[in-house]
């Protein structure tokens, strides 16, 4: 082979290289974002302490449980309001009216919960955390 060739599947593949590394990295992240307008908007994975911390800090903040309304009637985060994963759409919840709210998100093992925060994100909403499911909240449940 000619030195050209060389140099030219060297380049290749020392791309193909950083391609996979930030695809690889970016997996592994617990945080996405999103513009909207000129605010960044951002969706983090934290931990039923960390959720536990900002409720008890006295900050406004909105806990929403996105399981079926039958799964919250059996047992919810105090002052939590129940909208299910399955009707948030295109529209913004009408309960859910400043798009700047805090919002802690939580379901019964953690995958809805993951699948309503990045549906609020897209819909504008700016400081969404999930925290998981309530089957790892070792706190008070409220009936």
């Amino acid at each position: 082979m000619n030195k050209t060739i060389i140099i030219i599947l060297v380049v290749i593949l020392i791309f193909f290289l950083l391609l996979v590394a930030s695809m690889v990295f970016a997996n592994g992240k617990s945080e996405t974002s999103s513009v909207v307008g000129e605010k960044k908007a951002s969706y983090r994975k934290i931990s039923a302490q960390e959720a536990k911390a900002m409720i008890d800090s006295g900050q406004s903040l909105i806990v929403l449980d996105v399981r079926t309304p039958g799964e919250f009637a059996g047992g919810h985060i105090k002052d939590a309001i129940n909208i299910a994963n399955e009707t948030i759409g295109s529209d913004r919840p009408s309960v859910l009216l400043e798009k700047d709210a805090t919002i802690l998100v939580y379901c019964r093992s953690g995958s809805r919960s993951a699948q309503a925060s990045k549906k609020l994100l897209a819909l504008g909403y700016t400081q969404v955390y999930d925290f998981g499911g309530i089957i790892d909240w070792p706190y008070e449940i409220v009936q």
